[in-house]
């Protein structure tokens, strides 16, 4: 008897630990990757149009969280085509032979109240180096859609393009800056486990 009612304590306690855990899947249409860069003295802004990922949440411990994002380099955008396609180049991302960056992330750790800082890989070009983001959690709420929910969050790090060689030519020398910042606003919609006939 008492063998029973340890194995039922440690079978409800998975479960109740498990039911914590929600999957939420980016939504493109409402999530965007910006970033600025130093060209001679301004700030020239661009995006990524297409991001795709997901973070796993326990609501309980965002200790636990994990996150994975892949960004379509192809979809760079400045707003001046000539640039655009000098940036997919070989000169700078290189599209051809490397069409996607990637983070997966390795650690959560609890900076301020809904901050955290978020350790992982990050690879681009081919090259991974491990960095961290600031992320910001914006809130879980009703959808727009009836029953369904999603999460907010907001994530910045300021990265080194020589670090992921995104050198581009020679020629620019000092004229555009080593220093990029980037900034992820992710919209992320719950995803409910398949109905079980």
């Amino acid at each position: 008897m008492k063998r029973f009612f340890v194995l039922f304590t440690l079978l409800t306690l998975t479960l109740t630990a498990s039911a914590a855990v929600e999957t939420y899947k980016f939504d493109p249409a409402h999530s965007s990757i910006t970033f600025t860069i130093r060209h001679v003295f301004s700030q020239v802004p661009g995006a990524f149009a297409k991001i795709s990922g997901t973070v796993v949440v326990d609501r309980d411990d965002f200790t636990k969280n994990t996150v994975e994002a892949t960004i379509d380099i192809a979809s760079v955008s400045t707003n001046n085509e000539k640039r655009d396609n000098h940036l997919r180049s070989g000169d700078f991302f290189d599209v051809a032979k490397f069409p996607t960056a990637t983070f997966k992330s390795k650690s959560w750790v609890k900076a301020d109240d809904d901050v955290y800082d978020v350790t992982g890989d990050l690879t681009i070009k081919g090259v991974t180096k491990t960095i961290t983001i600031h992320v910001m959690t914006l809130g879980f709420g009703p959808g727009m859609a009836p029953g369904t929910t999603v999460s907010g969050w907001r994530a910045t790090v300021g990265l080194k393009r020589s670090d992921f060689s995104v050198n581009g030519p020679a020629v620019l020398g000092k004229t555009v800056g080593d220093d990029v910042v980037v900034t992820a606003d992710v919209e992320a919609d719950l995803v409910k486990p398949a109905v079980q006939k």
